[in-house]
């Protein structure tokens, strides 16, 4: 077999393959024992079709079997001679295949880029971690006020902070009109349109409003953004907000014995979290510092696997909060635009740590892996064979091996870091 590997860009090479005829006849001579085991024509058994029918009858047959299965052979091949390793599947382009003739074919395939490592370690960064104060531990507690607040139907006009019950109907601009009955929203909270918000401000159950609305220019539906359009708001009921005080019997109804113990776990939290924060925000700005002082191009098919990856993320996101991503108006061109530089950065991210990972030598233990699998099989409340079993299916058991090399990565450089308080 004949390889010949020309660069056509940093990440991007074309390979010409040819294999010998003597090959490509065995090939063609396995097609042609597999066409005939399954081979039917009136007057013969299946199976008993004699071989100069069977190339009579079924040639694009015997041609394709050769092809779906020699091609993908020598390819493989081909790879391991020239020591290429693609990030996606080939283009492939001037397949010549004929019997007893040499298979030739060009493969364009994009590789990752050689990053050459400069100075990795020994960065200096600023970096001050930022503390639980006291307004944010009394902002945690008040969003659990609010969380167990209750509604009591009151007989009066609506107000700000008060649950408005409404019927409507919406009609936009040369679109057909939408209804809904019984919809509840907090009047102020901006959960409707700022029209709507404001007509339903002082009027009693059972009152009626008619008023114009206009979209804005970011609404989730394309055909709605920057339209104008007119609302009937019929105002259903007024339920007033009842926030509970917090004593103990609040601190109770949370599963803690007192406001004290509730506050000191509640503190807890939000240093657990704090900490995470303040330590992602590190490890990002010893990245930027990285991709900063290193310059390197990365293949087009991973960025575009990535910009695909968000925007899956963004469809589960809807998908979560009760919505159907198919009914939704998606610009999928326009929003692969927008994502790009972020994919962009992250591809260059995951490729430069996987550069250090290589050069220190740093990689997942299968106790390390095996510890993780069983966190997710105790989060999920299933056995860890099964759990493990499914990662391995879906690949995300790979995922998860990257994850865990590149923590072991950013441990290396923040130990390594010269960490120096930010100056304001």
């Amino acid at each position: 077999m004949k390889v010949a590997v020309e660069e056509l860009e940093a990440c991007k090479r074309r390979l010409r393959v040819e294999a010998a005829p003597d090959q490509v006849q065995k090939a063609w001579e396995e097609a042609y024992g597999r066409v005939q085991r399954q081979a039917r024509l009136p007057g013969f058994r299946k199976g008993h079709v004699p071989r100069n029918l069977v190339k009579l009858h079924f040639a694009e047959e015997v041609r394709r079997e050769v092809a779906q299965r020699l091609i993908p052979e020598v390819y493989r091949k081909a790879l391991a001679e020239s020591q290429l390793h693609p990030v996606e599947e080939p283009d492939l382009q001037e397949v010549t295949l004929e019997e007893g003739a040499p298979l030739t074919f060009t493969a364009v395939v994009e590789i990752k880029p050689d990053i050459q490592l400069g100075t990795y370690t020994g960065l200096t960064v600023q970096h001050t971690p930022r503390p639980v104060t006291d307004a944010d531990l009394e902002q945690a507690l008040a969003h659990l006020q609010e969380q167990s607040a209750e509604f009591r139907h009151v007989e009066r006009p609506a107000g700000e902070g008060d649950l408005a019950i409404v019927d409507y109907t919406v009609t936009p601009e040369g679109l057909p009109p939408r209804s809904e009955q019984g919809y509840a929203f907090l009047v102020g909270s901006g959960g409707v349109l700022p029209e709507i918000d404001g007509a339903v401000i002082g009027m009693t159950p059972g009152e009626e409003h008619l008023v114009q609305v206009r979209f804005p220019d970011d609404h989730p539906r394309e055909d709605l953004r920057a339209k104008s359009g007119g609302a009937r708001v019929r105002l259903v009921e007024v339920k007033e907000k009842l926030l509970p005080i917090q004593d103990d019997d609040f601190a109770r109804t949370l599963g803690c014995e007192s406001l004290e113990n509730l506050r000191g776990t509640v503190r807890k939290g939000l240093e657990t979290r704090r900490e995470r924060e303040d330590r992602l925000a590190l490890e990002e700005k010893l990245v930027d510092l990285l991709l900063a002082q290193h310059e390197f191009v990365v293949p087009e098919a991973l960025v575009l696997r990535q910009v695909a990856h968000m925007i899956e993320h963004a469809r589960e996101r809807m998908r979560q909060r009760g919505a159907d991503p198919d009914q939704a108006q998606w610009d999928y061109e326009k929003l692969a635009g927008e994502l790009r530089p972020a994919a962009l950065r992250a591809v260059r991210r995951a490729l430069l740590l996987e550069a250090i990972a290589v050069r220190e030598g740093i990689t997942p233990s299968e106790e390390e892996v095996s510890a993780r699998v069983e966190q997710i099989a105790e989060a999920r409340k299933q056995p860890v064979p099964a759990v493990r079993r499914l990662l391995e299916r879906s690949g995300d058991l790979d995922a998860l091996q990257v994850s865990l090399r590149e923590a072991g990565v950013l441990d290396v450089l923040i130990q390594r870091a010269a960490v120096q308080p930010e100056v304001h």
